[in-house]
């Protein structure tokens, strides 16, 4: 039952070219810096990246598009990243942009074994072309079919040897869903404890989701944009 692994390199060590992977984080918080960096180091290519985000031109999956190694995001927010939109109208990247509640259902739905569901959001728009659009009592929704990765990445506050996981604060916006809809889900995090040092009830995760774990390091916790308020005001 113990999952822990020595490092980020060998956790993503058999992530191959082409893989689809879904990545946690919200913004730059909570997102798995050591496993990207990792990606990076590998020099996987072709991947398919399902994210709420696309991270910075130069930190997050910014770093992974610097290098080409991206072909296709699925994604809610990309409008922090200047090297994403230069790639996208270039047509060196492919994207599918996804409405953000709608992106959270599709993990959880596949990570649920649901294979599709109904939803309002985007009736009338891009995002219901060439869908199913169907009425439920007066009111019309669109198909969309759930996501399942290949391999999930994601980030926690802490965990133990057994995988189970405890987010802390945004950390916990798209990481669980992330990690339930993995075929293989490798957490990093910041402090690994022994089993049974978690309070059962603060759990966030259960370990059945994790496949690997491992404790990781110099994590920098970024701020997407940083402003400030003016004194004399």
């Amino acid at each position: 039952m113990n999952k822990v692994v020595t490092d980020a390199k060998e956790a993503v060590r058999d992530i191959p070219d082409g893989a689809l992977l879904a990545l946690g984080g919200f913004g730059l918080c909570g997102i798995p810096e050591n496993c990207i960096a990792a990606l990076v180091e590998k020099g996987v290519k072709n991947l398919t990246c399902i994210s709420n985000n696309a991270g910075v031109d130069d930190f997050g999956i910014g770093l992974l598009l610097q290098r080409r190694q991206v072909k296709k995001m699925i994604s809610s927010y990309v409008g922090e990243n200047k090297l994403f939109e230069s790639l996208v109208l270039s047509g060196e990247l492919e994207v599918e942009l996804t409405p953000q509640g709608t992106l959270a259902e599709k993990l959880r739905a596949g990570g649920a074994g649901i294979p599709a569901f109904y939803t309002p959001t985007g009736v009338g728009t891009l995002v219901a072309q060439g869908k199913d659009v169907r009425e439920f009592d007066g009111r019309l929704y669109v198909l969309e079919r759930s996501l399942r990765a290949d391999f999930a990445i994601v980030k926690a506050w802490k965990g133990d040897s057994m995988g189970n996981l405890v987010f802390r604060k945004t950390a916990r916006n798209f990481n669980p869903v992330v990690a339930t809809a993995g075929k293989i889900t490798i957490a990093e995090v910041e402090e690994i404890v022994p089993v049974g040092a978690l309070d059962p009830d603060q759990i966030h995760l259960p370990g059945i989701y994790v496949k690997r774990i491992f404790q990781g390091k110099n994590y920098k916790k970024r701020i997407e944009k940083r402003t400030v308020r003016n004194a004399s005001l």
